[in-house]
């Protein structure tokens, strides 16, 4: 998992994870630069974890990549990204092990992500990539649970805040991409893997919480509003060649149209540090 100056998420989170039934793993945490002395709280307080410095906030890709190596170098057969703002229930790495006997070609597995402090209600229940959007696009979310995505399946996309892969893909697909440094890297990652043949499966009876967004300041933080639509349009221009160019004008269209009507609400509503973050992110 990768830190940045949220030390106190991280220790909550790999206490939950030490409650797990799955016992054969190590958990590498991954601190990005933190300005609040991250680093060093954690190696005093998560001793039994491994803490790899950066000296630079490599963002999402590049902090994973880092733990991705160190991980691959000691012979790990499985690599678990997972959010430092996510809580575990005790069985979720077991189920996720073992869809992967369920077809030899699964070379990603993904879980059903719960809103936290909100446990009754979805923000992951699966999910597909939207080539018309361009958007990595999650089933069920706000939705209260209900079973409606409970259904274990092969899927297009899993987010970026919990995935299991396998070794083996890494080695045919590549790290993550050092395009985005935050957002989209997932989305990415996810065509890399279904371009090199693997599937990518969705087990619903693995269960995580996620205080959404607290690492990047909210869902429509301008934070992410602005590394969202730079990010977006870097992900639209590097896989263009998945949609016929007409489709793909009628997307750009889209694209720039919806930002621009965003950028006006967000005026008219006083939201100037939002109006701007779209701006930014388009000037990128």
């Amino acid at each position: 998992m990768v830190n940045y100056n949220g030390h106190k998420d991280t220790i909550e989170c790999v206490t939950s994870l030490r409650k797990i039934n799955y016992s054969n793993y190590k958990i590498i945490i991954v601190d990005n630069s933190s300005s609040d002395s991250s680093g060093e709280i954690l190696k005093r307080k998560l001793s039994h974890c491994k803490i790899i410095e950066s000296k630079k906030n490599l963002g999402f890709a590049g902090g994973n990549n880092l733990g991705i190596k160190y991980a691959l170098d000691n012979k790990a057969d499985y690599v678990l990204l997972l959010n430092n703002d996510t809580l575990v229930e005790a069985n979720f790495l077991n189920n996720m092990i073992n869809s992967f006997n369920v077809d030899n070609r699964i070379g990603l597995v993904g879980c059903k992500i719960m809103y936290y402090p909100q446990k009754n209600i979805i923000w992951y229940g699966g999910g597909c990539i939207d080539w018309f959007r361009f958007i990595g696009d999650h089933y069920g979310m706000k939705e209260i649970d209900q079973g409606q995505c409970d259904r274990e399946k092969e899927i297009d996309f899993m987010t970026g805040c919990c995935m299991l892969i396998k070794r083996e893909v890494f080695e045919k697909a590549g790290l993550l991409s050092g395009d985005y440094f935050m957002y989209f890297e997932d989305v990415d990652f996810c065509v890399k893997v279904k371009n090199t043949g693997y599937k990518i499966w969705y087990n619903p009876k693995a269960i995580i919480y996620h205080k959404v967004g607290f690492s990047s300041g909210g869902e429509e933080s301008p934070f992410s509003i602005e590394w969202g639509t730079r990010n977006r349009f870097i992900f639209m221009n590097k896989y263009k060649n998945n949609v016929t160019m007409f489709n793909f004008i009628l997307s750009k269209i889209f694209f720039y149209s919806t930002r621009f009507i965003r950028y006006f609400q967000y005026i008219l509503s006083r939201k100037k540090d939002k109006a701007n973050a779209i701006i930014k992110g388009l000037r990128k």
